[in-house]
């Protein structure tokens, strides 16, 4: 089998994603294990044969394990608007006319905003909503509960019928992840355009929030960034305290710089959070059990800072998207976020901390169609590259288990 520079494999995520040994696959799909190795390697391309065992055993399509990464095409396009030509920015591509128009991705123009088609509708019976109490389909460890009190409604509490207003078919074919980090979004458009009859459906939805969404099965998947001081580890101690007789694997997304946003050029000189109080700033803050309100709290503690003493720790904000907001209209002079959208908002950036994103699943998801088709793309140029230009992400562990829980 030859070797070809162009072929890339998602092979080892995929096989290690599902527990699965070298040996045990190439048991499996009939072959060496050394074979598999080789390939996982990138050292040689397997045949057409090997192709379809693979597959088969992992219980995936063969587009899925191997695509090849050839030059992205180029275009040549007007920018749209009055915005500053850059060397290199993120931008939207629609085709007016005879040529292609390049809208920059900036600020406020980097995030979309829809009105969601319904599936369908609940159903009044005998004049009353058609709704049930049924018992709790699941414990979720002990928290405080947010400032929205999801903690306090458990999936199966209340049972509605509803009407359908779509095909059937695709409702089964959707995978649902909640999360904070609009790269979900990216991921999921990525994935629909991979695999055209996938649904994507994104909650938005701090840590702590969507980790006890996938512990009362409302999602498939979790995304999380939550750092444990004690044991200098990410979301593995979070995840191990809220699952109760359940088993999960966590899959990274990379690492992301996160820190302070501030006005452009960093007008009052902030270097770190105990500056906000001396210079008297104002900030937002996250809701409780967010990753980057826990971030604010454990450097303001590691500097001898009480957060009340901080000018705005009690304006709460539910989006990575409002603390830019905040800082570009004035509201606030710093909040934190990401490096990604303070180069999206053209702000300043005062690192802080480098977090590992993680996406948590519970195992028996991993066997579902949905969940199998959206985990393939993780390690594809058409993910890679739109991580890489956001910016503050490193990307070159994307798609690997880094725990089984």
């Amino acid at each position: 089998m030859k070797l070809d520079v162009n072929l890339c494999n998602n092979l080892k995520s995929i096989r290690t994603r599902l527990g699965m040994s070298q040996q045990e696959l190439a048991n499996i799909a009939g072959v060496t294990r050394q074979s598999i190795g080789g390939v996982e390697l990138g050292q040689y391309a397997p045949s057409v044969a090997m192709s379809l065992r693979l597959a088969k055993a992992l219980g995936c399509q063969v587009e899925d394990l191997f695509w090849f990464e050839e030059d992205l095409p180029e275009v040549e396009a007007i920018l749209a608007g009055s915005a500053p030509k850059q060397e290199q920015s993120r931008v939207s591509l629609a085709r007016v006319g005879d040529q292609w128009i390049a809208y920059p991705l900036v600020g406020n123009d980097a995030f979309r905003i829809e009105m969601i088609p319904a599936d369908g509708e609940t159903v009044a019976v005998d004049g009353f909503p058609g709704i049930s109490k049924l018992p709790l389909a699941s414990k979720v460890a002990s928290k405080e509960p947010d400032s929205e009190g999801e903690a306090q409604s458990e999936i199966g509490t209340n049972k509605v019928q509803v009407r359908l207003l779509d095909d059937i078919d695709k409702l089964h074919n959707t995978v649902v992840i909640a999360g904070c980090t609009p790269v979900l979004s990216l991921l999921a458009r990525a994935t629909e355009r991979w695999h055209p009859q996938l649904r994507v459906h994104y909650r938005f939805a701090h840590s702590t929030a969507a980790l006890r969404s996938l512990c009362r099965g409302e999602v498939h998947i979790a995304g999380m960034h939550l750092y444990d001081a004690d044991t200098g580890e990410h979301n593995i101690p979070f995840v191990r305290e809220a699952l109760t007789g359940k088993s999960a694997v966590l899959i990274t997304l990379g690492v992301w710089e996160e820190g302070l946003l501030v006005p452009p050029g960093n007008p009052m000189g902030v270097k770190t959070v105990s500056d906000l109080v001396e210079f008297g700033a104002t900030i937002v803050t996250h809701e409780v059990g967010s990753g980057s309100r826990m971030l604010l709290e454990r450097k303001l503690q590691e500097e001898g800072v009480p957060l009340h003493k901080v000018k705005g720790s009690d304006h709460i904000v539910h989006s990575h998207q409002d603390v830019a907001l905040s800082v570009v209209s004035g509201i606030a002079d710093a909040g934190i976020s990401t490096a990604s959208i303070a180069a999206a908002f053209g702000l300043g950036f005062i690192p802080l901390h480098r977090a590992r994103y993680d996406l948590v699943i519970i195992k028996e998801y991993l066997e579902e169609e949905p969940v199998k088709q959206f985990l393939s793309i993780l390690g594809h140029q058409l993910v890679r590259s739109q991580l890489e230009i956001l910016g503050g992400y490193d990307t070159s562990n994307i798609g690997e288990v880094v725990a089984n829980i």
